[in-house]
């Protein structure tokens, strides 16, 4: 399976050369997760870090004292408290409590998949996500991250963002995760131009073979982007335009209402 590309930041992070503070190893450690992990061993900490096997049991023993960890018959997991220090980052609450109301009324319209995502270092970070009826296989999962130029909120924040990172963004590297990726850059260029007079974003299969996704910017009192919301559906399934209606609608509401604390 391939990893997101938050899953292969951390194997990279943890493949690094070895720490040398406490702090640097205690990252190192928290890194060694990925999306799906439940429970490490000892001995995969130890592999996945490169350090030391005393080094990484006195560190993750100190770090459940702490509770970042727990210890369990089979190993080490993460720790409560790190969902709870998470849930006190001041834009992520703000925006998402914000957002919420109007991914329920989405819901409630389409019955399908609805996100909540952020553009950060060229990417798209997903902050919230509702599971709709359908059990769809899905690369997308919160906390997760996606290119920007392979997934509808990508592109419906990238195409209300400035020339700069515009530029900056179509200069690196598009890879392509399906067949159905736009890699070619004047084509991509060209589908922001549409998204900007639409206000509609789609991603065809782009990131995913058998899922499309339709997608709005969430926008500041300047027309920039903040974040985006997105629904997720089967190639099989409803209307796409209709679901492009929705999506605007709601969030063209979500916008005129979002707090200016919530600007990312």
């Amino acid at each position: 399976m391939r990893l997101d590309s938050s899953d292969q930041a951390n194997a990279d992070t943890a493949a690094a050369a070895p720490p040398r503070s406490m702090l640097s190893r205690v990252c190192q450690i928290l890194a060694c997760f990925r999306y799906g992990d439940n429970i490490l061993t000892l001995a995969e900490l130890t592999r996945r870090t490169g350090l030391p096997k005393p080094t990484v049991h006195r560190v993750a023993r100190s770090m459940a004292e702490n509770r970042l960890l727990e210890r369990t018959d089979g190993g080490f997991r993460l720790g409560l408290h790190l969902f709870e220090l998470g849930g006190l980052v001041p834009h992520w609450r703000i925006l998402r409590e914000a957002a919420l109301p109007f991914m329920c009324d989405l819901y409630q319209a389409t019955h399908q998949t609805i996100h909540l995502g952020i553009m950060r270092d060229f990417e798209v970070l997903y902050l919230e996500k509702i599971r709709g009826h359908r059990d769809i296989v899905s690369v997308s999962h919160v906390g997760g991250r996606l290119p920007v130029h392979c997934s509808g909120i990508g592109k419906a924040m990238l195409a209300f963002s400035t020339p700069e990172l515009v530029d900056q963004t179509l200069a690196g590297s598009l890879e392509a995760l399906t067949p159905h990726t736009i890699t070619d850059r004047e084509v991509l260029r060209a589908e922001l131009r549409d998204i900007v007079a639409e206000e509609v974003a789609y991603d065809r299969e782009e990131a995913m073979v058998g899922l499309h996704c339709v997608a709005a910017p969430i926008l500041d009192r300047r027309q920039n982007a903040v974040a985006a919301i997105s629904v997720s559906l089967p190639i099989d399934s409803c209307d796409i335009r209709a679901t492009a209606i929705a999506v605007r609608a709601v969030a063209q509401r979500l916008s005129l209402t979002l707090p200016s604390s919530a600007y990312l």
